[in-house]
């Protein structure tokens, strides 16, 4: 997306952050904004997905912002 102009953050389970980190700096992109949730999120209701979705909003607000 961001090759197209749209900013973007990864959202990742904790125990996929590096396998992101990998795949990004393979990809020719080492600085790629990252940021963490809970895991395993599978199992999660909607409701409490949109909890997830609510606490990281702010910290992906301050990402675009720095971009």
């Amino acid at each position: 997306m961001e090759q197209q102009g749209v900013p973007a953050v990864a959202i990742v389970t904790a125990p996929f952050r590096k396998t992101g980190q990998t795949m990004a700096e393979s990809w020719g992109r080492p600085d790629y904004a990252f940021l963490d949730c809970q895991h395993p999120i599978g199992n999660l209701t909607e409701p409490d997905l949109d909890k997830i979705a609510d606490a990281l909003a702010e910290s992906v607000e301050h990402l675009f912002r720095a971009k």
